[in-house]
Parts: C-alpha cells; structure tokens; sequence
C-alpha cells in the first residue's frame, strides 16, 4: 500500500507515468549482480514482462593511484541494469562516468531525488532515468551535469552544465545540448528531460 501510495504521488508531482518499482537493499540484491561502489538507488521491476534490476553507486572520494600527493582525489559513479534470462542475471548497461586527479573541489555523485523509472509514451518498454554532476573545481563555477535514459538497451543523453549566479542580475553556465537519439525521441521525453533539467540546474554552493 505504501509503495503504490508512492507511486501516485509521484505521478502527481511529476505529471508523469512512473513504473511501479520495489526497493531493493544490500541485502536483497542477488548474489550474483556485481557492483562497484556503495549503493545510492536500487530498484526491481518488470520490463516488457522482463524481471529487471537497476543499481546506482558511487565511490566517494578517494586517495588518487596516479599521484603520490594525497591532496589529489578520484571519484566514480556507476550504474548497472540486469535482466533475468533462463534464470540467469546478465547485465543489460552499464553507466561509468568519473573525476580523476583533483586537488580541489571535487563531485561525482548522483542529483538526489531525479532516479526514475517511467513509461512516458506508454508502449509497456520502461524508460530508466539517471541524472548528477562531474566537476573539479576549486571557485563556484559550474560543473559538468548529464541526464541519461534508457529505453531497453538505447541509450538517450543530454549533456551540459550546472548554473551559478556571478552577480545580483548574471547567471553562468546552464546550458545543454541532447544527442542525436534524444533529438529524434518522442516529445515527451525531451520534456521530461527538460523538467528534470530546469529544476536542479542551478546550484547551491554551500
């Protein structure tokens, strides 16, 4: 009850179809779905009539391999997708993206709250939706920020940067291109994408 309480409130907030998904937890992952990393979001749901796990971690800031100076951080961020076949967990995608060899600000993480799973132009194929941010920095500029879909193995990307205020009236950064599968998608995704995009493209610096 909880969990389809949450799905309409979802629904409501977004204006969107979401997918009815269940939580998953370390401990409720099988066995034999690797990963990397520790979990921000894990999900199982039904594709297509396809039993399907989605799992996104990330590895916070750690010592850089490459320099011996132990201000110099890296930091990842995956997430992986397994359907089941024939009783067998195989892996569907995989998302890496990372920062290497940074001595100042650094951030690879996920945008809390924007994971989703959608059926947006109701065709029974879910739609997977990944959003954070790259960037090292060491002022408040902006930083690298990415929305990824994917549809079944398709993958849809747009791609720009977070938005800072520089002055009482200017703003820098903002800006965002969609690659060529998103150019040609249905509306409805690029205004998903665009919703998702307008509400977190500005940045807090704390």
């Amino acid at each position: 009850m909880k969990l389809l309480n949450l799905t309409l409130l979802l629904f409501c907030i977004t204006g969107f179809a979401q997918v009815k998904t269940t939580q998953l937890d370390k401990t409720s992952i099988p066995k034999a779905i690797a990963y990397k990393g520790k979990i921000v979001s894990a999900v199982k749901f039904k594709d297509g009539g396809e039993e399907t796990i989605v799992v996104t971690t990330e590895t916070g800031e750690y010592q850089s391999k490459a320099e011996t100076d132990e201000s110099f951080r890296d930091a990842e961020l995956f997430a992986y997708c397994y359907v089941l076949k024939n009783g067998v967990w195989a892996e569907k995608w995989k998302v890496y993206d990372f920062m290497k060899d940074c001595p100042v600000d650094l951030e690879a993480n996920f945008i809390k709250n924007t994971f989703a799973v959608t059926d947006l132009d109701k065709n029974g194929k879910a739609e997977v939706w990944l959003m954070y941010n790259t960037g090292c920095h060491g002022d408040p500029s902006p930083i690298n920020m990415k929305v990824l879909m994917y549809e079944g193995a398709k993958k849809y990307a747009m791609r720009g940067s977070t938005k800072v205020r520089i002055s009482e009236t200017e703003y820098e950064g903002g800006q965002y291109t969609f690659d060529d599968p998103f150019k040609q998608a249905p509306k409805v995704f690029k205004d998903y994408a665009i919703k998702l995009w307008d509400k977190n493209v500005i940045k807090v610096v704390k």
